[in-house]
């Protein structure tokens, strides 16, 4: 029951900040310079100070900024991110259509990345000075510096190019025909090298932070205890110690996942992957207001969603935690 109230407080306050967020995202657009009828008349080629006083009366331009963002605002409670005019369509079916082909890709990443980098992390931490737990420091190292841009490049020209063992680009292949298992195993060949290239990233995370908790883990007095009562290494381990050094990867994991945008944008343009990401870098390109708040409005809504979850997945895992909210 506690943990149900203080999760509904924290419900209360994150729509507070979501819509904290909209007013900032919205105010920020539109002290931008330029606006959608210069966007709109560039695209023409062109157009006399009366088509462009028409095109700002359309889309409500012409009106004062908090009676904009009121609409905006309502809009977004009733469902309504807008209508972009480069796609020409509504912003929210263009993002329910790009949603599921980014949902694929990170948590695929995600999920991998995670049960490779708990594993790789629990056993080099067993043994500190292994060659394992060498490898795991050196993964995180590179993880950290590479780009996800070089890293997909290199994948891409490495696996694609030269040994061409996975296609260049997209997400299916249009020409092939066939039942469900031919098109699920032709999305699977395209989807290798970006969950690689997005997954590199997590995994170097995911590693070397459970094999830090482990290491403090395995060094706290009830381990101790627990091996003084003659129980095996491995239930030391798996029985006792993981669980309690899952707190920290279940919060990074929740707080990388919600990064659904920013984590897969660099990834999604060197593949070409019709997601999000591509949406999103589209969009600026062709300086499509609506397209962009909506984005921005969504990766917010992902954002605080994941914070919430995971906040919700520690007190599961570990019921101290809500003993303090």
């Amino acid at each position: 029951m506690q943990v149900l109230q203080s999760f509904a407080i924290r419900a209360g306050y994150a729509v507070i900040l979501l819509i904290a967020v909209l007013v900032l995202n919205f105010s920020m657009m539109h002290l931008a310079p330029g606006d959608v009828a210069d966007t709109i008349s560039q695209s023409m080629g062109g157009a006399d100070q009366e088509l462009l006083d028409q095109i700002r009366a359309d889309y409500g331009l012409d009106k004062p900024f908090i009676v904009q963002l009121g609409r905006y605002i309502g809009g977004v409670l009733q469902f309504d991110l807008g209508f972009s005019f480069f796609y020409n369509q509504p912003v929210t079916d263009l993002i329910l259509q790009r949603l599921p082909a980014t949902l694929l890709l990170v948590v695929t990443a995600q999920l991998l990345a995670l049960f490779i980098g708990v594993i790789m992390g629990v056993v080099s931490a067993r043994k500190p000075n292994g060659i394992l737990s060498h490898f795991v420091t050196f993964l995180a190292l590179f993880g950290y510096a590479a780009p996800v841009f070089w890293t997909g490049i290199l994948l891409l020209i490495a696996f694609s190019l030269k040994i061409q063992l996975f296609p260049v680009a997209g997400m299916q292949d249009v020409t092939i025909e066939g039942g469900f298992w031919v098109h699920f195993l032709d999305v699977a060949r395209h989807m290798v090298l970006p969950v690689i290239t997005l997954g590199s990233l997590f995994l170097a995370l995911y590693s070397r932070l459970a094999r830090a908790t482990m290491m403090e883990t395995l060094g706290s007095d009830f381990v101790r205890t627990a091996k003084a009562k003659g129980l095996s290494p491995n239930q030391v381990v798996y029985k006792h110690a993981l669980k309690n050094s899952l707190s920290p990867v279940i919060t990074l994991a929740g707080l990388q996942f919600s990064a659904v945008i920013s984590g897969a944008v660099l990834v999604e343009a060197v593949f070409s992957w019709p997601g999000l990401g591509t949406l999103a870098f589209q969009s600026i390109i062709a300086r499509d207001t609506p397209t962009i708040l909506g984005i921005l409005f969504f990766s917010a809504l992902v954002v605080i969603v994941g914070n919430l979850l995971t906040d919700l997945a520690l007190r599961l895992v570990d019921p101290r935690v809500g003993g303090k909210g």
